[in-house]
Order: structure tokens, then sequence, then C-alpha cells
């Protein structure tokens, strides 16, 4: 797409602007951009890898406390055997350095999936729905006894009771169905 102001470089940069619900679109150059005041001359365009060395990146910039700058400087010790990345060098790259650096930085690894996954640290996968009954049932079969062993914790025993019954109804339907042993 060619620059909307000179129509002679390429459009690097896209804005989108509503106001009062009417949508503007202006695709310019970066020079462009800069003599029409989009972007001013002292900031550096933003890429991808800032993006991404932002989400990974949990340091707050103001002073550390002690707790924090003891954390800071234990990420920045923190390395990986095999190809040697340092937990710091992996914040800033975005990247693994190898297979082993998820184990060596598995710590420190689930605030990220949280915050890039929208708090999901697990993925469950997605189950076919013409052939994926007999699954799903073993996977509601498994969070009912989850639900049941907090349920015991809790000391909720009429809670638990229901659905301990319900345990056994889903392992009767999973046996009648040829299944086997749940």
């Amino acid at each position: 797409m060619d620059c909307q102001e000179c129509k002679e470089r390429s459009a690097t940069l896209h804005f989108t602007k509503v106001v009062n619900g009417a949508k503007t679109e202006i695709h310019v150059c970066e020079q462009c951009a800069k003599e029409k005041g989009y972007v001013s001359d002292e900031e550096e365009a933003y890429s991808l890898h800032d993006l991404l060395s932002g989400l990974f990146n949990f340091e707050p910039s103001s002073i550390h406390t002690g707790q924090q700058a003891n954390q800071v400087s234990t990420e920045q010790v923190l390395k990986c055997p095999n190809c040697g990345m340092t937990y710091h060098d992996f914040t800033r790259v975005g990247k693994f350095g190898c297979a082993e650096c998820y184990h060596a930085f598995e710590a420190h690894l689930n605030p990220i999936f949280r915050r890039v996954h929208s708090g999901n640290t697990t993925h469950d996968g997605k189950i076919p729905k013409r052939i994926g009954s007999t699954i799903q049932q073993r996977k509601k079969l498994d969070q009912y006894r989850k639900q049941l062993q907090q349920l015991i914790e809790n000391e909720e025993f009429e809670q638990a009771a229901k659905v301990r019954d319900q345990i056994k109804s889903l392992k009767k339907d999973l046996n009648h169905g040829g299944e086997g042993e749940a």
C-alpha cells in the first residue's frame, strides 16, 4: 500500500481514528508521519520484538525493594545448562535457545503464560464432537474427582455426597458403553 501523503513510498504506519463513531484510517510512510506530526522525531518505531519483550519483561522500572532486587539478580544469573542462555537474555530476545531452556526457566514461565494466554497455564486441547464423547466423559469424571476432593477438604460432606453419586453414575455409563474400568 502506498503512502497517502507522498504517494511515493510504501506505507509502514497505519493510524485509525474514531470520532463520534466515524472511523478514519490513515496509511503513511515513516517520513511523512514525522513531517505531519503523527509521530515525533525522538520516538523510535515500536516493533513486534518490542511488544513481545514487553510481555516477557515484568521488571518495574521504578526502584526495586530488597526482595525484588534479589529476584532480579537471581533471574539474571539463571542459566540454561545446555546452551548457556540466561533468563535475562530470554526476556530480551523472546525465544528459547534450545529445548532445555524450557526446563531451566520453568519456575519463571507460568506468570508469562498467564499474562499472554489470559490466565490459562494449561492446554487441554479440543475434542471432536462426533467421536469424543468417551473422552469428554473421562474429562468430566476427572473434574468431578477434583471437585470431590476439594469438597472433602472444605468439609462440605453433603455436597460431596452428591458429587460422589454423579461420579458413580458417570462410571456406570462409561462401563456400560463397553469402555472398561474408568
